[in-house]
């Protein structure tokens, strides 16, 4: 995916790439980060769900931050947890 932007950059910026993206979801762990907002679990655990069911994602597990503005409390176990996340906002 080409992502263009037509503002310049700030000066002393970093360009930052996205993480490569898998091919499939077979056999891949799905990870769901919580953010802890009213039905952001719901609606994110039904979509883990699908992707196992039609997708063949191998699993899911779940994290909940304890806010939405907070960060996960241990970002690194977390990226290595899943091979991908749901992430998401709702009320």
């Amino acid at each position: 995916m080409d992502v263009l932007n037509p503002v310049p950059a700030a000066a002393g910026s970093t360009i930052v790439t996205l993480a490569p993206r898998p091919r499939d979801l077979r056999g891949k762990r799905i990870g769901i980060l919580d953010n802890s907002k009213p039905n952001a679990d719901t609606l994110m655990a039904r979509i883990a769900e699908l992707l196992v069911e039609r997708a063949g994602a191998a699993g899911v597990h779940t994290w909940r931050k304890p806010g939405a503005s907070k960060p996960a409390a241990d970002h690194d176990a977390v990226a290595a947890g899943a091979d991908v996340f749901l992430t998401g906002s709702a009320d």
